[in-house]
């Protein structure tokens, strides 16, 4: 079964759902997929907050796709690959609507990347967190700014380092990656759908105001997370990669 972005808006509430069988991990298409919703999401007028969530119970987003990465056979290709993450960070900076992320269960690397990239993000005591890529070799080099902006450099730095370890989903509320915490994703969800039917019916002029703002001093992540998927396609071609990765695949 293949993996797929879908959107719908009702009530003034746009929400963005992706799902993907291995574990809501990401392939290059579904990331495009993904950024362009939010753009479209972004630029219609009846939405005038949006949420992005996944389907399943266990896993928020697993991260980049182990198959493709593995596939990745040059540094153009390695780079677009983590170009797709770039997309999907800087189409959440860039709508000129808030948008609420809904995290019901762990998140790993491009994971905590969209995660961190929230404008009020919710989670639930099972959502974990980990930036597992120096694990195989590579380095949350794209994931970096959204992650560092959101939790602080130390904290950044402890995923960063210690980066087969999970993070309980209590630290991740304590660092400010997620807004609330729920024992369950049933009161998750109603507690999101009511700020965002409060968010729909707030003044969207302002709401676009606060949210430019909010993003202040970022505006040069365009050309930073491009770059900063270069070093990530150029390190995926080694050959400690490439070795990490089988390893973790055959589990």
């Amino acid at each position: 079964m293949e993996g797929f972005v879908k959107s719908e808006i009702k009530d003034g509430v746009g929400t963005i759902i992706f799902y993907h069988p291995q574990s809501n991990s990401m392939p290059g298409y579904q990331l495009r997929a993904l950024a362009d919703e939010i753009t479209k999401l972004g630029a219609d007028d009846n939405a005038k907050v949006i949420i992005v969530k996944s389907e399943g119970e266990k896993a928020f987003c697993a991260g980049a796709s182990f198959d493709e990465l593995i596939s990745i056979k040059d540094i153009e290709t390695g780079t677009t690959f983590f170009s797709g993450f770039a997309g999907v960070i800087n189409a959440i900076r860039k709508a000129p609507k808030f948008i609420i992320v809904r995290v019901q269960g762990k998140a790993v690397g491009g994971g905590v990347g969209i995660a961190c990239s929230g404008d009020y993000t919710f989670g639930v005591k099972e959502a974990s967190v980990k930036l597992s890529e120096l694990a195989v070799g590579i380095g949350p080099f794209v994931v970096g700014p959204a992650v560092e902006r959101k939790i602080g450099k130390s904290a950044f730095c402890e995923l960063t380092i210690n980066a087969t370890e999970w993070r309980s989903a209590q630290w991740a509320n304590e660092k400010g990656l997620y807004a609330e915490l729920f024992d369950s994703t049933g009161e998750m969800d109603n507690a999101i759908q009511s700020l965002a039917q409060k968010l729909a019916g707030s003044n969207p002029e302002a709401m676009a105001m606060l949210k430019k703002n909010m993003w202040e001093g970022c505006e040069h992540w365009d050309k930073l997370l491009i770059e900063r998927a270069g070093m990530s396609g150029k390190l995926v071609l080694s050959e400690f990669t490439v070795n990490a990765i089988n390893k973790f695949k055959t589990k």
